[in-house]
C-alpha cells in the first residue's frame, strides 16, 4: 500500500479556471466552450474565450475519438470551423498511424549471434527486435 506521504497533492490554478460548456447536435459530435472565470467564479474578461471540438470516426479497427483545437471568439464562428477543424483532425490521425506502420515495419528481427545452442548450433533461439 502507498504511504499517504508519497500521495502528490494536487491543487487546481485559481487564477487559471475557466467554467465549461458543452453544446451538441447529438450526432456530429460537441464543441466545448471554455469562458475564462475569477476565483469566485465571476467572467474574467482579461482572457479570451477558448473552443474546441470532438467527434468520432469509424475506422475498420473501432470508433477512433477525435479533439481539436478551433479558432474564434464566439459560438458562431467557432461552428463555422468545426468541419475544417474534423477535416484536420482526420488527417493528422492518418499520418500519425502512417508513421506508426513504419516505425514498425523498419523493426527487423536478429537472431542472437552469441554462443550456440545445444550440439553447437548457432543463435541460441532468442529473438531480439531492433
Amino acid at each position: 500500500m502507498a504511504d499517504p506521504n508519497d500521495i502528490p497533492e494536487i491543487e487546481l490554478d485559481a487564477a487559471n479556471l475557466y467554467r465549461e460548456e458543452i453544446f451538441t447536435d447529438r450526432r456530429a459530435g460537441t464543441l466545448r466552450r471554455l469562458t475564462p472565470v475569477t476565483a469566485d467564479g465571476a467572467p474574467d474578461p482579461s482572457r479570451t474565450v477558448q473552443f474546441s471540438g470532438q467527434t468520432q470516426l469509424l475506422t475498420p479497427a473501432g470508433v477512433l475519438p477525435l479533439s481539436f483545437e478551433l479558432p474564434g471568439t464566439t459560438l458562431p464562428e467557432a461552428l463555422a470551423k468545426f468541419s475544417d477543424g474534423v477535416r484536420v483532425a482526420i488527417e493528422q490521425a492518418i499520418d500519425e498511424a502512417r508513421e506508426m506502420r513504419r516505425e514498425a515495419a523498419s523493426r527487423i528481427v536478429v537472431p542472437d549471434v552469441g554462443g550456440g545452442g545445444p550440439g553447437g548450433i548457432p543463435g541460441g533461439g532468442k529473438i531480439k527486435l531492433r
